[in-house]
């Protein structure tokens, strides 16, 4: 087991890597530290199932700090798109275990994964219209439908655990949901590793990637005005 930069790494079980967002403090919010090392698990996970969950069931991510500069806030951005690519490229499942509030940049976390397992707690919040973004308006349509992917993106009003359950935001409710991924991951890790990547190839929207990029490019120019105004505003004269 490893700790630092906010996350747990746990590879204890044969096959499997456990992820563990670790700053309950802060509501495990993504700064760069921790998106780069969820970045570098990612890359070396190899032919594992990934589990991501937190180490508090009372949260499991609250999207990106919103106590750092708009240019870090920016960059982070930036950076969380390139991980949701690298996860929804990864060769094994990728399950997430989502206990309590997972907003904006949490949320696509949950999303990008093949398989998400909840407890009762769980919560999802996709913001991003309100600072001019686009917020999982990529990877929602082809789990609620084009219709509730428009209510939950322009009203960005929370979902509830059993309405996530209702309408496939999650995979499956649990009273353990933890137990419950692990004991999915041993009953994948007995399935044929070519039939999985011919499964997750045969159900992965065609066009995921494209949209990621479409996405992770508006919001790069929304960032960049929103960045360039704000510099503008600082430097004007004041009279």
């Amino acid at each position: 087991m490893v700790k630092g930069e906010g996350l747990i790494l746990d590879s204890s079980r044969p096959g499997v890597l456990r992820l563990r967002l670790d700053q309950g403090r802060r509501r495990n919010a993504l700064v760069p530290g921790l998106v780069a090392r969820l970045r570098d698990a990612f890359r070396t996970a190899g032919e594992r199932v990934v589990i991501l969950d937190s180490a508090d069931p009372a949260v499991f991510c609250a999207g990106a700090d919103l106590d750092l500069p708009d240019q870090v806030r920016a960059e982070l951005s930036d950076e969380l798109y390139a991980l949701y690519e690298q996860m929804a490229a990864h060769p094994r499942p990728v399950i997430a275990v989502v206990e309590g509030p997972a907003v904006g940049g949490g949320a696509q976390l949950a999303l990008v994964a093949d398989l998400r397992v909840g407890g009762p707690g769980a919560r999802f919040r996709f913001p991003g219209v309100g600072h001019g973004l686009a917020v999982g308006a990529w990877g929602l349509p082809a789990l609620v439908g084009a219709g509730r992917a428009m209510d939950l993106c322009l009203t960005m009003r929370w979902v509830a655990a059993d309405e996530a359950a209702r309408i496939g935001l999650l995979t499956r409710l649990s009273d353990t949901p933890g137990d419950e991924a692990l004991a999915l991951a041993d009953e994948l890790l007995r399935c044929d590793r070519d039939a999985i990547r011919r499964v997750k190839a045969a159900i992965r929207d065609p066009a995921l990637f494209d949209r990621l990029a479409a996405e992770r490019a508006g919001n790069r120019r929304a960032w960049d005005g929103s960045v360039a105004f704000l510099r503008q505003e600082r430097g004007a004269p004041r009279g």
